[in-house]
C-alpha cells in the first residue's frame, strides 16, 4: 500500500477506529514489551509474565511493586505524533474510538475522548479493603514500597494482570466501535496478545479499509505501511 492510497482512504472515512499496542507509545519513551530491546528481554528474579500476574501480586506484593514502579510507570512520558494525530481526528469528527492495549493514558492526555483501555490503566487505583480510589500521583508517593490506604488496606492498580479478565466496559465498547467503523487502523502491535488481538475480527467494513501500520510487516494482512507510527499517521 502506498502513502497516497492510505491518505485517500483516510480522507473518505467517516468512522475511523484505531486499535493500538505498545508500539504507539515507544516514541514517547515507553519501551515496547516484546521488541528486541523491550521489557521481556531484560533479566529479573522472575519473568515479567510471572511478576505481572494476579497470583504474584497477591503472594509477593512487595516484589510486584518494586518491579511496577521501576518498569511500568513513566510519569515523564508525553503524547507523541501518533497520539496527537488521533486526537486531531477526534476533534474533526472522523475518529469513532481508540481501542488500546496500553495502560499509560497518553491517548487521553493528547485529547482523545473515547478510549477503551483493554488492559486497564496506571492512572486508576483502588483499595482492596474499602474500595477507596487513588490517583497515580498518590500511589507514587509510596514508591517503591507497597502503597497502603488510609484504612490500612493494600492499594491495587486498575491494570489487568495475567490471570484476570478484561474489563467489561472496555470490551463491550471496543466490540461495538470496531463493528460500527468504516475504517480500522491497527498500529504499533504485533497482534500476538490474545484475547485483545482477536478484536479486529469484529470489523465489518470493506477489507481494504483494514490497514496495519507497524514497524515490521505482519503476515496475513494486505494493506500495510511499515515504519515509525507517528510519522506514517
Amino acid at each position: 500500500m502506498t502513502i497516497e492510497e492510505y491518505l485517500a482512504r483516510v480522507e473518505r472515512a467517516k468512522r475511523i477506529v484505531f486499535f493500538g499496542g505498545a508500539g504507539v507509545s515507544t516514541e514517547s519513551g515507553i519501551p515496547d514489551f516484546r521488541s528486541v530491546d523491550g521489557l521481556y528481554n531484560q533479566k529479573y528474579d522472575a519473568p515479567p509474565e510471572v511478576i505481572l500476574s494476579a497470583d504474584y501480586f497477591y503472594s509477593h506484593t512487595d516484589k510486584f511493586y518494586r518491579f511496577y514502579f521501576d518498569k511500568m510507570i513513566y510519569r515523564a512520558a508525553r503524547p507523541n505524533a501518533a497520539h496527537k494525530k488521533l486526537a486531531q481526528w477526534d476533534r474533526d469528527g472522523k475518529l469513532l474510538a481508540v481501542v488500546t492495549q496500553n495502560i499509560d493514558g497518553l491517548h487521553q492526555a493528547a485529547g482523545s475522548k473515547t478510549v477503551f483501555e483493554l488492559h486497564g490503566t496506571v492512572h486508576g487505583n483502588h483499595c482492596l479493603r474499602c474500595g477507596k480510589r487513588y490517583s497515580l500521583d498518590e500511589v507514587c508517593k509510596h514508591a517503591p514500597a507497597v502503597p497502603k490506604c488510609d484504612c490500612g488496606g493494600v492499594i491495587k492498580p486498575d491494570v489487568v494482570l495475567y490471570g484476570e479478565g478484561l474489563p467489561d466496559v472496555a470490551v463491550n465498547g471496543a466490540v461495538e466501535s470496531i463493528a460500527s467503523a468504516d475504517m480500522l487502523i491497527v498500529g504499533g502491535t504485533s497482534l500476538s496478545v490474545y484475547p485483545a488481538a482477536g478484536f479486529i475480527n469484529f470489523f465489518r467494513g470493506d477489507k481494504d479499509n483494514l490497514i496495519v501500520i507497524n514497524k515490521t510487516r505482519i503476515d496475513g494482512f494486505g494493506n500495510q505501511l511499515n515504519g515509525k507510527l507517528g510519522e506514517l499517521l
